[in-house]
């Protein structure tokens, strides 16, 4: 024993010397309980697995740096949502007034969810079956949908990368093959392809050319063979990417995670410089005061704000569990939040510089049409040369001359003005129309680089940022999928990782057949939103009503070494799950109001139609909720009812290092969390003060003796923590 500890110094010295149970574990060799009367649960003594579950934690894969896993959590939580969701929520509810919504609720509800995640993650170093485990066995069934959640979003998340990657490869050519409609010969003679005639080039090029799209989700149209090459390339860019772990993951996100944003910041500078862009910039950030009093406003900036930071699908939990137990979780969870909205903000003042050029080209396009039907009615004398102003010249028109000469014209024919056929042409109609998700980035972006100098060069970088971006949020996917799979099952990692990746290409192949795109759109409507939303509340309820917000608060200031504000208390406890719980009721209602359909291409009418869900597509929409769900209530009833073991019975303890382990995933309500071994209550209790300090749940002090004679296992306990519990 150390000469300097508190027995020694009893040895020789005669004063009093105040040691707690903990101070004298501390000094001990590691036990065999296996081989020991520790061994409350009678197992027999398995060398092997005793040594497996002492090096489980250390072996445990950790970040090479803070600044690694600062850009992991960044490329995870930032992604295709922030460029082509945000920048149309915030043009449809207001402009610049959207931001405040936004910002309220990320404050109220992003970054107190966010801390919460990283800190039960970090805290626990499991994924999100083994956390959600630990802290309630009968919620259990939490760790288990997020996985499903998780599973289901990669699928058509990948597709979209899948998207990124055709037109990254087809970005290395001049002129850009969506610039121009394509010729066909009809005989002799050649003509315009009649399709992209009456749309437009990148949308033929979008519709046609890449997705070769049905017209409807009934009709199949069997397997796009371009398509399902880039989805196989996608799928194996993941699968390389998260083979190796974190080690090789991490290092992915350097490039994935930055090179967004040096993409943003070249379009940005490129952009405002572009004839136009201050148009779309001043239209973006025009507040509409009266948008704010809108709820319907407040309920899109929730749902942004929630699906924007990742929450609930694991990949927060994966990635902090990979954490030291020291890290100042707090401090990353603010930094990643105002991040993700600096980003967010970003990519709003690119985009709308970029529209704002659109629409300057679009409005001189529509400028230039009507100007030649008034010369032919001028000709035909179905107009008066006397109705067009004296200054206005046709050979240099522009459009403040031209919305003149159209107020002119429309107050003189007021009885035939329709017939005549001519359109105001006002810049505000094309900064109105507004663009989200793929008609964002594969037709408005697209067409606007089309009139960029250089326009190859902007569409690699433009294209190769937003593979970029998928693949960081899709590497935070999938650890929300294998990190918890592979923890609690003791899978192998590399089998585990191959076999998803194949197993999940194979199911993708649904969202590459020509009817695919409506399928992506299904998904991405219905298969996380509810599921997820329902998720996020019980982790909410687990820790704060549960767990204990007290304790939980007490566990993050032995954790990080200082208190978090009390703040986080009160939203915990009351404001989160208040506003997550009204949440999900607008999103119930809003799915009875709206019945669940999808924009159709229709070929012969070169138009979008929206068109309702069949019976089978809406079964499996409803199959697609109802299975995301299903583990919550199952997990529960199994655990309530004690179908399945949820561990109570085999509590197994350790030593290790002078602190006291144990399997607490799976303990009844009545079952402390910590302990280590004392006198049974019925010897004489020990003299010693207890050691006061808070260790964690479970207990306001580190000692505290079970209640009945030789407890449930034979023998009488004292509580200790142990930052590394097992599970």
């Amino acid at each position: 024993m150390p000469k300097n500890s508190k027995v020694t110094q009893r040895e020789h010295s005669s004063e009093h010397v105040t040691e707690s149970v903990a101070d004298l574990l501390a000094h001990q060799e590691p036990v065999d309980y296996k081989r020991s009367v520790l061994n409350v649960a009678g197992e027999g003594w398995d060398k092997q697995k005793e040594g497996d579950e002492e090096l489980d934690a250390e072996n445990r894969p950790a970040w090479n740096s803070k600044l690694q896993y600062i850009l992991a959590q960044i490329g995870y939580s930032v992604g295709l949502g922030n460029v082509w969701r945000f920048p149309y929520l915030c043009q449809k509810n207001g402009g610049g007034a959207y931001l405040v919504p936004y910002l309220v609720l990320l404050i109220i509800i992003g970054l107190p969810l966010f801390f919460l995640e990283l800190a039960v993650g970090q805290r626990i170093r499991r994924g999100s079956i083994g956390v959600w485990n630990y802290i309630c066995p009968r919620l259990g069934g939490i760790g288990y949908a997020s996985c499903l959640v998780c599973f289901f979003v990669g699928l058509y998340y990948n597709v979209i990368i899948g998207w990124s990657i055709f037109y990254f490869f087809k970005s290395f050519q001049y002129p850009l093959p969506w610039s121009e409609c394509p010729i066909v010969k009809n005989g002799s003679v050649a003509v315009v392809e009649t399709e992209c005639e009456r749309s437009s080039a990148t949308t033929y090029f979008w519709y046609r050319e890449t997705l070769d799209i049905s017209n409807s989700i009934s009709e199949s149209g069997g397997l796009n063979w371009k398509m399902t090459l880039c989805l196989l390339v996608a799928w194996s860019l993941v699968g390389l990417a998260m083979i190796k772990g974190i080690q090789s993951s991490g290092k992915v996100m350097y490039f994935s995670s930055l090179f967004p944003y040096l993409v943003l910041v070249c379009f940005l500078v490129r952009g405002l410089l572009l004839r136009g862009a201050v148009d779309g910039i001043m239209h973006m950030f025009t507040p509409k005061l009266d948008k704010m009093l809108d709820p319907q406003v407040w309920r899109e900036a929730a749902t942004q704000v929630f699906f924007a930071l990742g929450l609930g699908f694991g990949g927060v939990i994966a990635f902090s569990s990979y954490n030291k137990q020291d890290n100042n979780c707090h401090f990353d969870a603010t930094l990643v939040s105002f991040i993700n909205f600096f980003t967010s903000v970003l990519a709003t003042l690119v985009v709308f510089a970029v529209l704002g050029f659109k629409a300057n080209i679009m409005n001189e396009k529509c400028v230039v049409e009507n100007a030649e039907k008034i010369l032919g009615y001028l000709n035909t004398n179905v107009l008066s040369h006397d109705l067009i102003p004296p200054h206005v010249n046709f050979s240099h028109l522009t459009a403040k001359d031209y919305n003149e000469m159209y107020r002119v014209i429309m107050t003189v024919k007021e009885g035939h003005f329709k017939e005549l056929g001519l359109d105001a042409c006002l810049l505000e109609d094309e900064l109105n129309k507004s663009v989200q998700g793929t008609g964002l980035a594969f037709i408005a972006f697209t067409e606007a680089m089309t009139h960029f100098p250089a326009s190859p060069f902007w569409s690699v970088m433009f294209f190769l940022m937003l593979i970029n971006l998928g693949l960081g949020s899709m590497i935070g996917t999938m650890s929300g999928i294998t990190t918890p799979i592979i923890d609690t099952f003791k899978v192998r990692k590399e089998v585990f990782t191959v076999g998803c990746c194949i197993f999940a290409f194979v199911v993708g192949l649904i969202f590459v057949q020509r009817s695919g795109n409506y399928f992506v759109t299904m998904f991405d409507d219905y298969s996380a939103t509810l599921p997820l939303t329902v998720v996020v509340i019980l982790e909410n309820i687990a820790v704060a009503w549960i767990y204990g917000t007290k304790k939980f608060m007490q566990e993050l200031t032995e954790m990080l070494g200082f208190r978090p504000y009390q703040f986080y208390y009160y939203t915990w406890k009351y404001v989160s799950p208040i506003c997550m719980a009204v949440l999900m009721t607008a999103s119930i209602i809003q799915l009875g109001v709206s019945p669940p359909g999808y924009s159709a291409w229709i070929r012969e009418e070169a138009a979008e139609k929206f068109l309702f869900y069949p019976t089978w597509a809406m079964a499996i929409l409803i199959s697609l909720i109802i299975l995301a769900s299903l583990p919550l209530p199952l997990v529960f009833i199994l655990r309530q009812f004690h179908l399945v073991s949820d561990g109570s019975n085999a509590l197994s303890v350790t030593y290790k290092k002078g602190r006291m382990m144990k399997d607490i995933s799976n303990l009844e309500d009545n079952d402390e969390t910590r302990f280590i071994l004392s006198k049974v209550p019925s010897e004489t209790p020990s003299p010693m003060p207890t050691h006061r300090s808070y260790l964690g749940p479970g207990s306001n002090s580190p000692l505290e003796m079970s209640s009945a004679p030789n407890g449930r296992y034979g023998s009488g306990y004292l509580l200790a923590s142990t930052p590394e519990s097992e599970l």
